[in-house]
């Protein structure tokens, strides 16, 4: 276990399907601030008047880190990311997604921020995916979109240095169980 100052940013990891959603929606609902990553994407597919489906969000999010770096998602997230720290004890940040984006948040944040994988097993990630309310994808869809993340925005780093994991190969209220005594014995407050 890595010793850390107090922490005030907890980031959520993972391959698709994985939970990190869940997770993050579920401290929202205890009253913490969560910024999703995706949501700077998602905003620019809607500013273009595009339709908002996976490749639209792929063409965006690869096209910001060619323009601007492996790391433009979190350089575009600081400004969001420092007014809510100004505001709040803690943040939730839902999906970190690059290695460099990674590296950029350790600077800025150092020890106070805590990253957490949510891994879950490829099968059951891809059932998820295909059922989900918002943006499901097919079994196909979601190996591309794994390989596409894993190969063109190093998705895999943050995942592999992960100060802490937790498993969702169960029920939703047995991952949230595991996350809800991990805040607790990290001493985030909302």
């Amino acid at each position: 276990m890595i010793d850390h100052e107090r922490p005030r940013a907890l980031a959520l990891v993972g391959m698709p399907g994985a939970g990190k959603t869940l997770c993050a929606r579920h401290l929202e609902a205890r009253g913490f601030y969560q910024f999703r990553f995706g949501s700077i994407v998602v905003d620019e597919v809607l500013r273009r008047g595009w339709p908002l489906n996976p490749e639209n969000e792929r063409i965006v999010r690869e096209e910001f880190r060619r323009n601007e770096g492996m790391d433009a998602i979190a350089r575009r997230a600081l400004p969001y990311l420092r007014a809510a720290l100004e505001t709040h004890p803690s943040i939730i940040i839902d999906g970190l997604y690059s290695f460099s984006e990674y590296k950029t948040l350790h600077a800025e944040l150092g020890g106070s921020m805590v990253v957490v994988a949510v891994i879950s097993p490829r099968g059951l990630r891809y059932q998820r995916l295909t059922s989900r309310p918002e943006r499901p994808l097919t079994a196909e869809e979601a190996e591309r979109r794994d390989y596409q993340e894993i190969e063109n925005i190093e998705k895999g780093g943050p995942i592999a240095i992960a100060d802490y994991t937790l498993l969702n190969g169960g029920s939703s209220e047995a991952l949230l169980g595991e996350l809800d005594e991990l805040v607790a014995r990290l001493g985030l407050e909302p």
